[in-house]
Parts: C-alpha cells; structure tokens; sequence
C-alpha cells in the first residue's frame, strides 16, 4: 500500500495458499498467480485472477470477494467463489488469463480478457460479477496475424495480451501488450492503444487502423531505462490518470520493477505517459 505513489509498504498476499481447486483445474499451475485485477462494485471488492501456466492456454480465471482491503477491520475476509471462465486446449482459440472488469455505456458488467491464439475477448457477466451470464455474449477485442499457423494447442506467434479498458470522455481505451515479457533483459513487451464509442468495438488507434488486424499506437515500450514495459492499467487519483505497469531495469540486470507514469492526454484525445 502506499499513501502517495513513492513509498510502498508490503501487504500479507490474498490467499495463504493457493485455491484449493487450482492444481486440479490447471495440473501445471506451480502457485503463482498471475495478472490480479480488483474493482469496487455494489459494496464489494471483486478480484479476478488468473491459474495457469507458460505456454499453454489450460487457464482459469477465478474471483474472490472483500468487502474491505484494511486487514484490520473484523470484517476483513477473502471469499473465493472459484472459476470464472476456462479455456481447454484444442478447444478454444483463447487464452483465459489476464482478466480485467468493465462496464459497457448500459451498465453491463463485461470480463476483458486474453492472451496470444485468436486474442483478446470480451464476455458479458451476470450482475453479481461471479459468472458467465445467459445466453452467453462473446466478442473478439483485439488480435494480431499469426506468421506460422499451428495447431490450437501452441499459441504461435501472435503475441498480444494483457487487456485493460479505461473511459476517458466519449471512449473506451483499450490497453494491451505486444510481443514477450518475462524474459529479463530479453524482453520486448510493449503497451498499445486504441480507442471506440463502444465496449465492443471496433478500437481504432491513432492511424485508423483496426485492433482487430494488429493495430495498436505504441504508447510504451523498451527505453534507455527498462527493458519491455507492459501489462498496464491505468487509475485516476487526486484528479489525474496515472499508468502502473511492468519493467525489466537495465542498470539491474533485467530485474523486475513497479512503473508509474503520469497519464496525460493530446488534444485529439490520445494518451502519452510522462514522469
């Protein structure tokens, strides 16, 4: 936690270990979770995290409530309701990790979600947040072409994740990341933009071409700082936007590290970051 973005204490993690269904859900799930994203909704904390594993798209996305984040309040408990969505290898052409929440311009609660194969999807909720809603509604956000088509078992080459939506105005923004984290000082990840007057889409960005064909205006990426900055979100505070993401430093050997940027937009409406 931190009262002024500098200064970062430590928190106990959401779970002492990990979701009991977790392992037999996803048998190479190691532990880690990955891609957390909370929303406060209806006097809840919503916590969508992702089970998984490299290279593969056997993947869950599972939600846990609170109805407060102070570890102190008596009323402080973390209730896991389970999976959310799953994706099956040879099945889906889809990758369920890296969940983020939004609402579209009717109030419906949507899951943003994604990763490499066929890229990143939408699906609409029920109203408490905790499952696919019926009849299901799915949509394709964003993609990229594959060079080398592969069976539905190996994501290829089509490297694009990590959505994240945030409304600004008159659109929705989309976020995601390009080509590879994870890698230290090898990694190339880099943030993407559009934008679109509905959830849906078509996000177009800043030279008209589709996210759906591999669009996407570079808004972040590798410096003389940090290797492959990515997997974004973006939050306003005090007034001002601001975008948290991930980087690899250079004068470190490739070792991880917390960004934050001022968030700041042109006159056309597209966002640049600045310290």
């Amino acid at each position: 936690k931190s009262n002024d973005l500098k200064n970062w204490q430590f928190m106990k993690p959401v779970f002492d270990v990990s979701p009991e269904w977790a392992k037999k859900e996803v048998p190479k799930f190691d532990g880690n979770i990955w891609a957390p994203d909370i929303s406060f909704h209806n006097g809840q904390y919503f916590l969508y995290y992702s089970i998984s594993s490299f290279a593969s798209n056997r993947s869950c996305i599972g939600v846990a409530t609170n109805v407060t984040l102070n570890p102190s309040d008596p009323r402080y408990k973390w209730v896991d309701h389970g999976k959310v969505i799953e994706s099956v290898p040879g099945r889906d052409n889809w990758n369920a990790i890296d969940p983020n929440l939004v609402f579209d311009e009717n109030g419906k609660p949507w899951l943003m979600f994604g990763s490499f194969w066929g890229g990143l999807k939408m699906v609409q909720l029920t109203d408490d947040l905790l499952s696919i809603a019926k009849p299901e509604a799915w949509y394709t956000v964003a993609s990229r072409q594959r060079d080398k088509m592969l069976d539905e078992t190996d994501p290829g080459d089509a490297s694009i994740e990590a959505p994240f939506v945030f409304r600004k105005g008159k659109y929705y923004y989309l976020f995601a990341s390009f080509d590879l984290c994870c890698r230290g000082e090898k990694s190339n990840y880099n943030v993407r933009v559009g934008r679109s007057e509905k959830l849906a889409g078509p996000y177009i960005d800043k030279e008209g071409k589709s996210m759906l064909h591999g669009g996407g205006t570079l808004i972040a990426g590798s410096d003389e700082q940090f290797y492959g900055k990515g997997h974004n979100s973006v939050y306003t505070f005090g007034g001002a936007d601001y975008m948290f993401l991930h980087g690899y430093e250079k004068t470190y050997r490739g070792r991880p590290t917390l960004l934050i940027y001022k968030l700041n937009w042109d006159n056309e409406g597209w966002p640049y970051i600045s310290d």
